[in-house]
C-alpha cells in the first residue's frame, strides 16, 4: 500500500463496512489483489530510485546502479541495488546508509536492514580463503537439513517401511539406467510427490549443490511419467545429500592463474575480415576492475540409452567464482564424439555472449576474451586454427559459430585433461571415486575449507569430499 494507483479505480463497499455498505469508494493505493497493483508499485518504486540518482540497467530492469566514490581510497565504482518484489539487495561501501535512504520513501520491515544472512534459502557468510582473499559464500545446509527431515517424516507417516538408504556412498545408485526402467508407473499421488522432490533437488543445485546437477537433470527428464525406480533413485540422491550437506559455494573474486600457453592466436582476417565482437553502444562507461570469464565445457556421447542423445554440460566462472552451470540433453542425435562436443561448446558460448553483454550493460569491464576449456583435442584443434577442415558437414552451424567467435576475439579455446575438467560432473554419472572427489573439490568447499572473516584462524583447511 505504499504506491498510488496508476488509474482511477472504484469499488462498491460490502457488508464488512457496516453503515457504509453499498457506498461507492475510490481506491487510491495499490491494494493487494488489484490487477494493476504490481505495475503501480514497480512504477512508483522506479520513480523513487531515479530520484535517488539510480539508473535502471537496460539488461535487467530490476537492477539499479549509480556512480559512487569509496572514501578510503577514492575509487569510483558503481553501487548496485537489486529489487525483487519486496526484497532488496544492496552492494555499496556503505550499504546500510543507502538502504536507510530508500527506507525514507519505502518503509522496510523493522530490523530487516542488515548484513546479508539468508538469501532465497541459502545461508550467506563472508569468509576468508586460504589465500587471504575475503569472499562471500553460500551454503544450502539448513535448507537441506529441513527438507531431508520433512521427507523422512513423510516416509514414516506413510507407514510402508520405506526409508532413505543408509549407505549412499555415491549420488546415484550403482548401474541404474533410468531411461530403461520398466518398473510400475507411479499413481497420481506419488507422481505429485516425485515432482515435488525433483523441484526441491533442483533448488538445492541452484543454492550450491552443483555436484548433483546431472543426477537432478536425469530425474527431471522423467517428470511426466515417473516410475517406482525413479522415485527410489530420488530417495538415493537425498540420502547422499544428507551425508554431505556441509558443502559451500564460495564466490572467490580473485583473478585466476591462466596458462596462456594453452591458447594459440592466429590471423583470421583472410577468412572473416576485420570482424569484431559486438559491443553495445549504449553501455555505461566501465568502472572498477575488469573481470575474466572462463568456461569448462563437456559432453558425453549417446549417453541416453533410449534415444542415443548426448548431454551438454558446462560451468562458467567470473574470475574464480562459479556463477552459472548447465546439464541438459542435446536436442539432436550426434553420431560422433566430435559432433556432441561441438554442440556443447556452441551452447556454452551463446550463454557466455549473453553474460558478456549483461555485465557490460552493468558498467563492468571485461578484460579480454573468454577462456574455454575442453577435453577433446580434435574440437580444440579445429577451433584454434583457421586452416583446419570441417569434415562433418552436419556440424557446420556449430562449427562456424565457434570459429567466428574465436575470430572476433570473443573467446579462446584450450585443451585440458578430462581428469581436470569439472564439467564432466555435469555430463556423466560418476561413482564415489578419487576422480569424482578431485573434480568436486574444484567446485565446492567443505565448511572447514576457509576461515570465518570475523573469527580467529582455524585448523588446517580440509576440502570437500563428495
Amino acid at each position: 500500500m505504499t504506491a498510488p494507483c496508476a488509474e482511477k479505480i472504484y469499488t462498491v463497499l460490502g457488508l464488512e463496512f457496516g453503515a457504509d455498505t453499498g457506498k461507492t469508494a475510490i481506491v487510491v493505493h495499490a491494494l493487494y489483489g488489484l490487477k494493476s497493483a504490481g505495475a503501480s508499485f514497480q512504477r512508483n518504486l522506479a520513480d523513487c530510485m531515479r530520484t535517488l540518482g539510480y539508473k535502471s540497467c537496460m539488461a535487467d530492469a530490476d537492477l539499479w546502479f549509480k556512480q559512487v566514490t569509496r572514501p578510503d581510497d577514492g575509487l569510483r565504482y558503481y553501487a548496485y541495488v537489486l529489487l525483487y518484489v519486496d526484497d532488496c539487495l544492496c552492494i555499496h561501501h556503505d550499504a546500510k546508509s543507502a538502504l536507510y535512504e530508500l527506507d525514507k520513501y519505502f518503509p522496510m520491515k523493522k530490523g530487516s536492514i542488515g548484513n546479508l544472512d539468508i538469501y532465497l534459502g541459502s545461508k550467506m557468510r563472508q569468509v576468508t580463503l586460504c589465500n587471504g582473499v575475503k569472499a562471500w559464500s553460500a551454503s544450502p545446509r539448513k535448507y537441506v537439513q529441513e527438507t531431508v527431515w520433512n521427507l523422512e517424516t513423510y516416509l514414516v507417516k506413510q507407514g510402508k517401511g520405506i526409508k532413505l538408504p543408509k549407505r549412499a556412498m555415491a549420488p546415484w545408485p550403482n548401474d541404474y539406467v533410468s531411461e530403461l526402467d520398466d518398473t510400475p508407473e507411479l499413481g497420481a499421488t506419488m507422481v505429485s510427490h516425485y515432482q515435488s522432490l525433483v523441484g526441491i533437488l533442483h533448488w538445492m543445485v541452484e543454492l550450491g549443490h552443483v555436484d548433483k546437477i546431472v543426477e537432478v537433470s536425469i530425474l527431471a527428464s522423467h517428470m511426466a511419467m515417473p516410475r517406482e525406480g525413479h522415485l527410489i533413485a530420488a530417495y538415493h540422491v537425498f540420502a547422499h545429500i544428507k551425508r554431505h550437506h556441509n558443502s559451500r559455494l564460495v564466490f572467490d573474486s580473485s583473478y585466476p592463474e591462466i596458462d596462456m600457453s594453452m591458447f594459440t592466436s592466429h590471423d583470421w582476417k583472410e577468412f572473416y575480415g576485420d570482424v569484431q565482437e559486438a559491443i553495445p553502444p549504449n553501455a555505461p562507461p566501465p568502472l572498477g576492475k575488469d573481470i575474466d570469464f572462463r568456461m569448462y565445457v563437456d559432453s558425453d556421447h549417446v549417453g541416453d540409452k533410449s534415444n542415443r542423445r548426448s548431454r551438454t554440460g558446462y560451468f562458467i566462472y567470473l574470475n574464480s567464482a562459479l556463477i552459472m552451470r548447465k546439464s541438459k540433453k542435446q536436442a539432436t542425435i550426434e553420431t560422433s564424439v566430435f559432433g556432441a562436443k561441438f554442440v556443447a561448446m556452441k551452447t556454452g558460448i551463446e550463454t557466455l555472449r549473453g553474460l558478456r553483454y549483461k555485465l557490460r550493460m552493468m558498467g563492468i569491464g571485461i578484460s579480454g576474451p573468454s577462456y574455454i576449456y575442453g577435453d577433446n583435442m580434435s574440437v580444440i584443434y579445429n577451433t584454434q586454427r583457421p586452416e583446419s577442415t570441417l569434415w562433418k558437414k552436419y556440424n557446420a552451424s556449430c562449427y562456424y559459430a565457434v570459429w567466428e567467435s574465436v575470430a572476433m576475439g570473443e573467446l579462446l579455446t584450450g585443451h585440458i585433461k578430462s581428469t581436470e575438467n569439472p564439467a564432466v560432473i555435469a555430463t556423466k554419472v560418476m561413482a564415489n571415486g578419487q576422480k569424482m572427489r578431485n573434480l568436486v573439490n574444484k567446485l565446492l568447499y567443505d565448511l572447514y575449507d576457509y576461515e570465518d572473516a570475523n573469527s580467529p584462524a582455524q585448523t588446517e583447511p580440509k576440502q570437500y569430499e563428495g
